[in-house]
């Protein structure tokens, strides 16, 4: 079975299901945490191969009634994967619709706020972060490496970790974190294409080979110079 360049509302409805019964019950991704997951392998410093990333998926790897069905899954797997690839080349401005992050978002977000006044914060996007630093970890060495040399990647991953953990941890250390609110959460969500995005242009630019610079031919310093001095090298432009 072919794997589509993304998914439809119905596959991605399937493959919600899916991850629900095979997946959760033994530690693996619910939607939420695919998405997340797959995104990181998306702009990761290296590409990791579908028999590497699928695993962790399940947590237990089930078993399939036939290779058809083996095919099916996988193919519903590859088309996410393909889905997320394709959305990092797009911004928070031109993002299409079909590509847009598969996170659970309430209808009303207002009324669901007001419900949640009081008692836990909903969580919006946890999950989507947890998957995503759970595909960091795949390349961990290479992550670091990227995280080092380049400050700007330690906002985002920031960003991330405020989703996944709740809290934001301030200057002092021995201070407690303070909880990041419900709708800092929905400003993360907002930013996630962007984010994405800068990430993926950081991707191709790292992994782009680059000749290097070819020196122009010295001449002998007994030579005449070439700008036409009359010269030699040596006692003019090469003095």
């Amino acid at each position: 079975m072919k794997a589509p360049s993304y998914l439809d509302d119905d596959q991605i409805e399937r493959l919600a299901n899916l991850l629900d019964q095979r997946a959760v019950p033994f530690k693996g991704f619910n939607l939420e945490a695919l998405d997340g997951f797959l995104s990181a392998l998306a702009v990761s410093p290296d590409t990791v191969p579908m028999a590497e990333w699928q695993p962790p998926v399940w947590g237990t790897p089930p078993r399939w009634a036939d290779e058809a069905e083996r095919e099916q899954v996988e193919a519903l797997l590859q088309g996410h994967h393909n889905m997320a690839s394709q959305r990092v080349r797009y911004g928070d401005d031109d993002l299409p619709d079909h590509l847009a992050p598969l996170l659970w978002l309430p209808e009303d977000p207002e009324a669901e706020q007001a419900e949640a006044e009081g008692e836990d914060e909903l969580d919006v996007g946890r999950d989507w972060a947890f998957g995503f630093f759970r595909g960091v970890e795949l390349r961990e060495a290479a992550w670091d490496q990227w995280l080092d040399d380049n400050e700007w990647m330690d906002e985002i991953f920031a960003l991330f970790d405020r989703l996944a953990s709740g809290e934001v941890l301030g200057e002092d250390p021995a201070a407690p974190p303070t909880p990041i609110t419900y709708r800092e959460r929905l400003e993360i969500i907002a930013g996630l294409p962007g984010m994405l995005a800068d990430l993926h242009h950081h991707r191709i630019e790292a992994l782009t080979p680059r000749e290097p610079l070819k020196r122009a031919d010295t001449p002998d310093r007994n030579a005449p110079c070439p700008c036409g001095s009359g010269k030699k090298y040596k006692k003019c432009c090469g003095a």
